[in-house]
């Protein structure tokens, strides 16, 4: 059994994608998309390091772009085989990559609009036809059963914590020969969610391995406790209604969005909730809570109260769900008393710049970032003190009040990583992935002295032996 590593390596936190090869089997764990940069669209569009057709099965750990924002495209270049995920990730898949293409499918238009005669036309990089595609491959898996996956190969999926659906890989296989008959297995973290996540379970503990692949996206770092945050959110709400502003919110339509609705839900009445308009200008956002709802059987116990409280965090009276880009237009006319959550959440694209370009101008509005913001993007720039943006071809000050609240975070952050790996019963070797190097780096340190375990910084191409 060996692992090569192709995305989300080298210090990079998108574009997951690991190859795993296990009796005579290849078997490529995510497809992700690169997000960030300015060279991103041509990073995507790239040849694989490896042949699609080749390619025997696909696992998904989880239904965030990053993870699986390259699984048409692999289809399209001639993948065929079954595609296995958890149940819940299935039902979101269609929903992020019928997104997906309508956005690339969009920006193609409108370069083919303005390029110079002779050159030829931008095609996007895969089409709803090639999600439909990619769709009928899927085979949804539910929690904690072992399945064989292809002749030789086990897959059992384990609770991740991160958003719906995620899930912590657990592959199993034997090269069948007689100098190797024990299994040797391999655990892939996907991305680890923190303990205490509102309507999501606790991570699963990792199961014995041979290798843990390991996230670190927050590796040097640790998240404001979670309470403390969400008193902070209360805080600038209570700001902005004094200086009469709009509060812009960039948020992930699967996770962030929901969870948000959550804490509106608890804190309706002491936050004075009932005098803003709350709109959730996500049509994507909307489809993911259709999900949430089919699938209240993987929500922790609090979220099930919630859900049968007097304030149902999908149903507030004051929140409004825009659906058509008209509706999304119509908020622009509203100069205060407005919170937006609109995605995306890195600000790099999607309805919340339209917002952005109408209130970063304003001293009175607040933005507020809540979750991880990958270098290159809008959302990195603005948390680093950007004093003036180019929106739409208009360049203008940043005079909005700008905050980052990190404890609503959906990845487990150093100690909560550190915690999670001190669970496995065998304390294996590692393999970071999915971290930018200052992170990676010191989690690499952190556990080699906790642990004394061999540590591996994965880079683009290198293999690593099970």
């Amino acid at each position: 059994m060996k692992v090569t590593f192709y995305g989300a390596a080298g210090g990079v936190v998108t574009g997951s994608s690991h190859l795993l090869e296990a009796a005579g089997k290849r078997i490529l764990l995510d497809c992700g998309m690169v997000q960030g940069g300015r060279d991103s669209d041509a990073i995507n569009a790239k040849e694989f390091a490896f042949d699609p057709a080749g390619i025997d099965a696909l696992v998904l750990s989880h239904a965030h772009i990053d993870h699986i924002g390259r699984v048409p495209l692999l289809v399209k270049r001639g993948f065929s085989g079954p595609i296995f995920a958890q149940a819940a990730t299935c039902d979101l898949l269609p929903i992020m990559l019928l997104d997906s293409a309508s956005l690339s499918e969009r920006n193609a238009e409108m370069a083919n609009r303005h390029h110079t005669h002779g050159e030829p036309d931008q095609q996007p990089l895969y089409t709803e036809e090639d999600v439909a595609a990619a769709q009928k491959l899927l085979h949804p898996l539910p929690y904690d059963i072992a399945t064989e996956i292809l002749p030789g190969v086990t897959l059992r999926l384990h609770d991740a914590g991160h958003i719906l659906g995620s899930s912590i890989l657990e592959l199993s296989a034997s090269d069948g020969t007689p100098n190797n008959p024990a299994p040797k297995k391999i655990v892939f973290s996907g991305d680890i969610g923190m303990p205490g996540t509102p309507i999501l379970r606790d991570p699963s503990t990792p199961p014995k391995a041979d290798l843990i692949l390991m996230e670190s996206t927050y590796g040097d770092r640790n998240h404001k406790d979670r309470a403390a945050t969400v008193a902070e959110l209360g805080d600038i709400f209570a700001q902005a209604a004094a200086s009469g502003g709009n509060v812009i919110i960039p948020a992930f339509a699967v996770g962030r969005s929901q969870e948000l609705l959550y804490w509106f839900a608890q804190h309706f009445d002491d936050w004075k909730l009932p005098s803003w308009k709350i709109f959730l200008d996500s049509p994507m956002a909307a489809k993911v809570m259709g999900v949430y709802d089919r699938h209240e059987e993987l929500f922790d116990a609090d979220a099930v109260k919630v859900w049968e409280g007097r304030i149902k965090p999908f149903h507030m009276p004051n929140l409004q769900v825009t659906a058509s880009a008209d509706e999304s237009k119509a908020i622009n006319a509203l100069h205060g008393g407005a919170i937006i959550i609109a995605g995306s959440g890195m600000a790099n694209g999607g309805r919340v710049r339209h917002h952005l370009a109408n209130n970063l101008s304003n001293p009175n509005a607040h933005v507020i970032f809540v979750g991880y913001q990958a270098d290159g993007t809008l959302g990195r720039l603005l948390v680093n003190g950007l004093k003036h943006v180019k929106l739409f071809g208009h360049d203008m000050p940043v005079k909005a009040q700008v905050h980052t609240v990190g404890g609503l975070s959906a990845h487990a952050d150093q100690q909560g990583l550190l915690d999670w790996y001190g669970a496995s019963p065998n304390h294996p070797p590692v393999a970071l992935v999915h971290g930018e190097n200052p992170a990676r780096e010191t989690l690499s340190g952190k556990l080699r002295a906790q642990f004394g375990i061999d540590v591996t910084l994965s880079q683009p191409g290198m293999t690593r032996d099970v």
